[in-house]
């Protein structure tokens, strides 16, 4: 119990002493920004290019029974236009 009390007692000195960061950005970071949105904006259009893409092939091919295959293809489509679109939420809510 001792050795339990006292690691906890540890831990949070260290946490107490963690240095809090102004919020301001350093030198340089427009240019970061701006490839981050280029970044942000052309993976939502890959997102809408794997959709639109999608769902032709499906379209095509349901003629012949297989189009269902195609389907994964869209779901992952829109689980990666999710991902990017909370992804500077996650990276917040992580720092």
């Amino acid at each position: 119990m001792h050795l339990t009390a006292s690691a906890t007692n540890a831990f949070a000195s260290i946490i107490a002493n963690v240095p809090n960061p102004s919020g301001e950005q350093p030198p340089g970071m427009d240019e970061i920004n701006t490839i981050l949105d280029w970044a942000f904006w052309l993976g939502l259009a890959a997102c809408v290019a794997g959709l639109i893409a999608g769902g032709a092939l499906m379209a095509i091919q349901s003629r012949r029974g297989e189009g269902s295959e195609h389907a994964g293809r869209i779901a992952m489509a829109c689980i990666g236009a999710v991902v990017i679109g909370a992804a500077s939420m996650l990276i917040g809510a992580l720092a």
